[in-house]
């Protein structure tokens, strides 16, 4: 006795409903989803971007409606701004944070570029240890030095009331400076410094005609950190300037305006729009430099 297999139907292939149907529940996802991520873009674009529209509507309000639930100006009075500009001692404090800011940034790279590249491209014995001594200056607080620096900056070289004690040492490199432009170099190939060599280069014109023309990025990237930093720099100014108002810049000065302007809002807000609009433009035109530096920064070491 035969038997004849079993053979299973086949499939009916869908209907055309239901693969509209279909078709449409996706285009649905996509659609909601779409909106679902661009909704919490914007979200968070708003959460940083309030604050800087309140300041400077703030700063353009009369000082009757500054602090008030009239959150948009009857007048603009941008008059608050040159009021705040031609307020003796605020020219002054903006032009030293300008000197301390791009000296600073400009020492700072300078110095710390040799270095970086001595850690990366050099063949030495003790050069990880040295490369972990660089990295472990970075965990120690600046407050835990700052009295024996005090008393050698002030005590010593009779520097007290300037900006000297700031600017100085930016000229014997920056640990952060040095392991990020470290990390940067290391990504760059060898036989790009050896082919420099062959052709006759040393390592300062290797480094100067070579290697930072390909690290441009990185050295955009750190040179806006310190930047940033020396311009925001509070703690400094307050120890070594505080006892000279001619030595001020605009973090401490802005302190010192506040005081003396608590009750007017307007001007307060005005000043602050007047301190941080230098570093929005410098970051807004240096953006692609910088991203593209923090991006390709520490992909090897």
């Amino acid at each position: 006795m035969t038997h004849t297999p079993l053979t299973a139907p086949a499939p009916r292939a869908p209907s055309r409903p239901a693969d509209a149907r279909a078709r449409r529940a996706a285009r649905r996802r996509a659609r909601l989803h779409w909106i679902a991520v661009h909704a919490l873009g914007i979200a968070a674009a708003a959460f940083f971007v309030l604050p800087f529209v309140f300041v400077f509507l703030t700063a353009v309000m009369t000082d009757n409606q500054a602090l008030t639930r009239d959150l948009w100006p009857h007048t603009w009075q941008w008059s608050n701004f040159g009021t705040v500009w031609h307020t003796p001692g605020f020219l002054t404090w903006w032009r030293n944070t300008l000197v301390y800011a791009v000296a600073g940034t400009a020492l700072t790279v300078a110095s710390s570029l040799p270095v970086a590249y001595a850690l990366a491209k050099f063949r030495f014995r003790g050069r990880n240890l040295v490369t972990v001594l660089v990295i472990s200056t970075m965990m120690l607080p600046p407050q835990v030095v700052v009295i024996p620096m005090y008393l050698f900056w002030t005590r010593q070289l009779g520097l007290d009331g300037t900006l000297w004690p700031l600017v100085i040492p930016t000229a014997f490199g920056d640990a952060f400076t040095i392991f990020l432009l470290r990390q940067f170099l290391l990504t760059v190939p060898r036989e790009y410094t050896e082919a420099a060599r062959v052709d006759g280069c040393g390592e300062l014109r290797t480094l100067v005609r070579v290697v930072v023309p390909m690290i441009r990025p990185a050295i955009a990237a750190v040179a806006l950190f310190q930047f940033f930093s020396c311009w925001n720099d509070y703690f400094g100014p307050q120890i070594y300037a505080s006892s000279n108002p001619g030595a001020w810049t605009l973090s401490y000065g802005l302190e010192s305006f506040k005081g003396a302007h608590h009750t007017n809002w307007n001007l307060t807000m005005a000043a602050t729009v007047l301190v941080m609009a230098p570093v929005i433009v410098v970051f807004f035109f240096a953006q692609k430099a910088f991203i593209e530096g923090v991006t390709l920064t520490g992909v090897k070491g």
